[in-house]
């Protein structure tokens, strides 16, 4: 009488496991990584075919006898060897398991050793189909269920007498089918994931490379953009006259200039002064930025009137602004001989001027629209005097508007009180006390707004 079905299930479980331990290290050896890459040299094919005959082997010696033939998992070893790695290592690999096989004798030692060297061939040729890869876990273990299936066929075709291989099949279909089903389940699992880790592992390798491309061209956009900005302002006579850029990320939309005339037919004793905040930030900021910052200061060093300039140089950046972008800006000329500063205010956050004799203070209104909004907008200047003693703020909305941990914003009153505290100072000095204000009000909060100032006093 043969042991019961269930019991034989259980001892070719048992089986199968070993074989998928041996696989799951196979699976993580140097070896197999060449297979997943689709790279295998000879020497690892040959190295496979050992393994996976030896695995064959083993699932010979450790099988079941029923009724003198051997139930066992032979088949698993080629069946993996050549869903992985190809008809070579499959059919090596079942020749191996079928040389061993055929020195046991018996009378289904033909149809078993057939069976193990199909098993290797049909299964490299499956992977042969689907372009030199594992076909995945539902496929293989299919393949498993029907090559176990065809092994049986075969014990009715060939084995004689053919009661016996009835009998022989009656009792090891059920069992060898499940066995060897659930031991290629449990090595597909371990390949799709060994895939899907190697799949991972390159995504993540390739999102390192890129982001580190990425930092490395913001590195060079930051500092391109930080060339941009004057790295000393010339002396200006009469005047003394600070500025600074703080971007809120590696590039921004935020630039003041400091414009000289002297190369051009404007008279010697003039400066043009530029602050200006484009809509946005990052990237598309900064390029709008160096667009907005060439075609202000080609215009500038053209036009001795500031509104001019100004009206052109708004024409061209609301020609060239497709994306909806625009650019808040405040350029005016300073006048060493008449200590005046002749402006437009495009739509800019008012400046401040802090007067000495008297102690107030007047905001430099806008005299035009933002540029970029709209092509033929009229601009007008204007002109104040900057005596000795007085001060004059210009500011970007990242200093009014950085908030604190509260959501509340600095805010022109206590950027006012800030200046107030320090017009005695050099201007060098009110920018500082401006910044380190902004700091100690943010209490740590991350920078939300590019951040620019210049500050201009009387001397």
């Amino acid at each position: 009488m043969g042991i019961p079905i269930i019991a034989t299930s259980l001892i070719l479980l048992q089986m199968s496991c070993v074989i998928v331990v041996i696989a799951y290290l196979v699976s993580r050896s140097r070896y197999f990584a060449e297979v997943l890459e689709g790279r295998p040299s000879i020497k690892t094919q040959f190295v496979l075919t050992l393994v996976f005959g030896i695995v064959s082997i083993y699932g010979t010696v450790s099988g079941v006898e029923v009724l003198g033939a051997i139930i066992n998992v032979r088949d698993l070893g080629p069946m993996v060897a050549g869903l992985t790695c190809g008809p070579f290592v499959g059919i090596g690999a079942g020749l191996i398991g079928a040389a061993h096989r055929m020195t046991l004798g018996g009378f289904t030692m033909v149809s078993c050793s057939l069976a193990t060297v199909l098993a290797g061939l049909l299964g490299g040729l499956i992977w042969l189909f689907a372009g030199k890869k594992f076909v995945g876990l539902k496929i293989a273990v299919l393949f498993a269920i029907g090559m176990e299936g065809l092994h049986m066929l075969l014990a009715l075709l060939i084995c004689r007498p053919l009661s016996d291989a009835i009998k022989v099949v009656e009792n090891a279909t059920i069992p060898m089918m499940f066995a060897n089903a659930l031991g290629m389940f449990i090595f597909a699992f371990i390949i799709v994931n060994l895939e899907n880790e190697r799949k991972v592992q390159l995504e993540r390798d390739n999102l390192v490379r890129e982001m580190e491309r990425k930092n490395t061209e913001l590195a060079i956009a930051a500092e391109i953009q930080r060339s941009f900005l004057p790295d000393t302002i010339q002396p200006v006579k009469g005047f003394d006259i600070a500025a600074k850029s703080v971007m809120a990320k590696e590039v921004g939309g935020d630039f003041f200039d400091v414009i000289p005339f002297e190369v051009m037919r404007l008279k010697k004793g003039r400066i043009g002064i530029l602050i200006a905040d484009v809509s946005g930030k990052g990237i598309p900021a900064a390029l709008f930025m160096a667009l907005s910052r060439i075609v202000i200061r080609v215009n500038a060093l053209w036009h001795p009137d500031p509104a001019d300039a100004i009206r052109d140089a708004n024409n061209i950046i609301a020609g060239d602004s497709r994306a909806g972008m625009f650019v808040t800006a405040f350029y005016g000329i300073i006048d060493e001989e008449k200590r005046t500063l002749t402006y437009v205010n495009a739509g800019h956050n008012p400046p401040m001027i802090f007067h000495a004799h008297d102690g107030g203070m007047d905001e430099l209104k806008a005299t035009g629209i933002v540029l970029g909004a709209m092509e033929d907008a009229a601009f007008t200047s204007e002109s104040i005097r900057i005596g000795v003693g007085d001060t004059v703020v210009l500011y970007t909305d990242g200093v009014t508007e950085a908030t604190n941990g509260a959501n509340e914003m600095f805010g022109e009153e206590r950027l006012k009180s800030v200046v107030a505290e320090n017009t005695g100072k050099t201007s060098a000095d009110i920018l500082s006390a401006i910044l380190d204000a902004i700091t100690a009000f943010a209490r740590g909060q991350p920078q939300a707004d590019d951040i620019t100032l210049m500050v201009i006093r009387g001397v």
